[in-house]
């Protein structure tokens, strides 16, 4: 009879070596397909979000949300339409609150909490629970009265609905760190991924590198695609908002403008 022959030490080890080289070829393209996944789950709920301001807009006679940001807040007065759905609130990359449904808290509001960090858990007016998000809304699509003037901006410059000229090129909403902001041309770029909550260089709440060098973005057309991180700077922002300000290509921009980390990432 044959006797059959086991694997010596030195086949085994031929064999775990080949199976940990093609593992070491094949995880880098598990880790795209996995990040364009989410990409594109990310987009399909900022779509989803633009049948919600549609609704909002012709339940209210094609206007958005009264006032000013600081006041009547997107995430609250469409709250009977996304009814709190933590999935619809939060980019696929964006999930852990800094402060759990339990009240145990891991960063406070205005301090550094990251580009992956959700805000919230926040009770707002109006809502019935308490709710997470990480994506922000374009502050300067509330509807003022007119004559006022908010955020170094009068009421003019506000859009206050989405029947406007030149809709696809308007930013409505978007990966965020906040739940809102009111960028300018002038805003300088985040030191670091993630860095800005407060009020100064509002532009930072949505500079937040959650899709390899592109954040997603709805449009005031109801489109919906992903964006540059430096591109956000040509996004038309409010009506008088200069697209070829300081930090793009047209306005002169150079690499050394923009911190490391965002240096590699392509020029708009």
């Amino acid at each position: 009879m044959c006797k059959r022959r086991g694997f010596t030490l030195i086949e085994l080890l031929v064999v775990i070596a080949i199976i940990a080289l093609l593992m070491s070829i094949l995880m880098p393209a598990l880790q795209r397909v996995k990040q364009q996944a989410r990409t594109v789950a990310c987009l399909g709920k900022l779509r989803q979000w633009g049948l919600w301001f549609t609704m909002y807009a012709e339940d209210y006679n094609g206007r958005f949300m009264p006032g000013f940001t600081v006041n009547q807040r997107a995430v609250q007065l469409l709250g009977p339409y996304h009814k709190c759905d933590e999935r619809m609130l939060t980019c696929p990359n964006a999930t852990k609150p800094w402060v759990d449904e339990f009240g145990n808290t891991t960063g406070l509001e205005g301090t550094f909490l990251g580009s992956t960090t959700a805000w919230g858990y926040l009770q707002l007016s109006g809502l019935p629970e308490r709710i997470k998000g990480s994506y922000g809304v374009n502050g300067y699509i509330n509807d003022p009265p007119k004559g006022s003037e908010a955020h170094s901006r009068p009421a003019a410059d506000f859009w206050r609905g989405p029947n406007v000229a030149g809709a696809g090129s308007v930013p409505l909403w978007l990966d965020a760190i906040r739940y809102n902001g009111v960028p300018l041309q002038t805003d300088t770029p985040p030191q670091f991924d993630g860095e800005h909550w407060n009020d100064n260089a509002q532009m930072g709440r949505y500079c937040v590198n959650r899709h390899v060098g592109f954040s997603g973005c709805l449009f005031l057309d109801y489109s919906a695609r992903k964006v540059g991180l430096k591109e956000l700077w040509t996004l038309k922002w409010h009506k008088s908002y200069n697209q070829a300000g300081p930090y793009t290509k047209a306005g002169g921009a150079l690499a050394t403008d923009w911190p490391a980390w965002l240096q590699a990432f392509k020029d708009y």
